[in-house]
């Protein structure tokens, strides 16, 4: 159930919603997935996902709109899309009867996997298959539902893909913003969901917007692959912390 927040655990929250907002303003990076990781460190991994639905479907459904071509992205992506949902389900179920360990250890998993490949900055090349496209969005979906974190393996297999920019931000967004909304749904079926968080969740709005706003004027004065790489090295190093305290 979700628990009731003190002063100091709400002006953390909001100060978490800016500081990852500010980074995907400057650098692009994933505002969930950096959000939770930091949340995780005063906050039940259960408690801090619900706070950060509102903010994320609405960033990426917004996206998704100015993106354009939807139908073409959701009929080539289908399949992954789809698969994304048993996904889901099982996640969100692992998250139900889980500890709090589990999901703070697969969240730090993810959170250095994504860490190390930016840094990495190498490419793929692969084929897109339907059972390729299935596969990743089968893991996609567990990840998200037990962890909140919608980045793996996901983005580095559309970006390994024949794609151009626009195609890419519209098949992540579109996956992002299904995906966010069945997780509300699920979530609220868990008991995780309460009127104080989509409170505080609706209330993060601000912080977010003023976070992008900064971090799109700062993005233009900084070298950004140097930046990228700060950024990705924080994650990492983020994803390791939380996985040694899931095992401490």
């Amino acid at each position: 159930m979700p628990v009731a927040m003190d002063p100091l655990t709400l002006a953390l929250v909001f100060a978490t919603f800016f500081f990852a907002a500010f980074l995907k303003g400057t650098a692009g990076l994933g505002f969930a997935t950096t959000c939770l990781g930091i949340m995780a460190a005063f906050l039940d991994v259960r408690q801090a996902i619900p706070l950060v639905i509102i903010p994320s479907v609405l960033s990426n459904a917004l996206v998704m709109i100015d993106a354009g071509g939807f139908l073409p992205i959701l009929r080539r992506f289908r399949f992954m899309l789809l698969a994304t949902l048993p996904g889901l389900f099982v996640g969100l179920w692992l998250l139900g009867g889980s500890s709090s360990a589990t999901p703070r250890l697969v969240l730090g998993a993810a959170m250095f996997l994504y860490g190390g490949w930016g840094l990495w900055g190498g490419t793929l090349q692969l084929v897109q298959r339907p059972l390729l496209d299935t596969a990743v969005g089968l893991v996609t979906g567990a990840v998200n539902g037990l962890t909140g974190s919608q980045i793996m393996p996901i983005l580095p297999y559309l970006m390994s893909l024949d794609i151009t920019k626009d195609q890419l931000v519209q098949a992540i967004n579109t996956s992002f913003t299904l995906s966010s909304v069945i997780m509300l749904v699920g979530l609220n079926r868990l008991g995780l969901v309460s009127m104080e968080v989509l409170a505080v969740s609706v209330a993060g709005l601000v912080p977010v917007f003023l976070g992008i706003l900064v971090g799109s004027k700062v993005r233009h004065r900084l070298p950004e692959p140097a930046y990228r790489r700060v950024v990705f090295a924080l994650i990492g190093v983020l994803g390791l912390g939380l996985i040694l305290r899931a095992f401490l």
